[in-house]
C-alpha cells in the first residue's frame, strides 16, 4: 500500500484468500483495480471510495460479502464489477441489504454524491434557462438599447470606445518600439 503512485492493479486468478486490506484507499493515482476470480473474503473497505482516480473497478467472482461502499467513483461501476459474489448488497447490485428501501445510492447511506444530488434537487430547471435568458436580455438592452434610443449618448459611447481604441494602439506602438530598442543594443 505504499505505492502510492500505482496507476494499475490487476492480480486476478491469483487464488487470493484473506480480506482486501482497509489501506487500499491511500492508492489515490489507481485507474484499474481487478481482483477477480480469486478466493477474497469479508467486506469491501470503504476506503475504496477515496480513489477518485478509478476507472476499472472488477471484484468479480470472490467470496465477498456485506454493503457495497458508495463515493462518487464506485457509483459509476454496474453490477458486473461485483457479480459472483452471492453476499454482497447494495447499489448497483439488484439485492437490496438489510433496511434498505431505495436503489439510489445518495439516499441509502448518504454517500457523498455531491453530483448525482445537483441533479436531483432540481437546480437546473427549464425555468432556470429561461431566467438565464431574460436577465441576458434585459441587461444587453440595457447597455446598449440607451446608445439605439438617445443619439447623444450612441455618440459618446462610440466615441469613448474610440479613445480606448487609440490608447490601446499608441500603447502597443510604443512598448515594441521599445522592445526593438532594447533586443538591438
Amino acid at each position: 500500500m505504499e505505492l502510492v503512485g500505482l496507476i494499475s492493479l490487476n492480480l486476478s486468478r491469483n487464488l487470493l484468500t484473506r480480506r482486501i486490506t482497509t489501506e487500499i484507499g491511500a492508492l489515490r493515482s489507481l485507474e484499474v483495480l481487478d481482483l477477480s476470480e480469486n478466493q477474497l473474503s469479508g467486506g469491501i473497505p470503504s476506503s475504496i471510495a477515496l480513489i477518485n482516480s478509478l476507472n476499472f473497478l472488477d471484484l468479480s467472482n470472490n467470496n465477498l460479502s456485506g454493503i457495497i461502499p458508495t463515493g462518487p467513483q464506485l457509483s459509476t461501476f454496474n453490477a458486473t464489477a461485483y457479480e459472483g459474489d452471492p453476499n454482497l448488497c447494495g447499489f448497483p447490485l439488484p439485492k437490496k441489504c438489510p433496511g434498505e428501501t431505495t436503489q439510489n445510492p445518495a439516499v441509502n447511506r448518504g454517500g457523498d454524491l455531491a453530483s448525482i444530488q445537483e441533479t436531483e434537487d432540481g437546480f437546473i430547471t427549464p425555468g432556470f434557462y429561461v431566467s438565464v435568458a431574460l436577465g441576458f436580455v434585459i441587461s444587453f438592452l440595457g447597455v446598449f438599447g440607451t446608445s439605439l434610443l438617445n443619439r447623444s449618448w450612441r455618440f459618446s459611447h462610440f466615441n469613448f470606445l474610440n479613445n480606448v481604441k487609440d490608447k490601446l494602439d499608441a500603447t502597443v506602438v510604443v512598448n515594441m518600439a521599445r522592445l526593438r530598442r532594447q533586443h538591438q543594443t
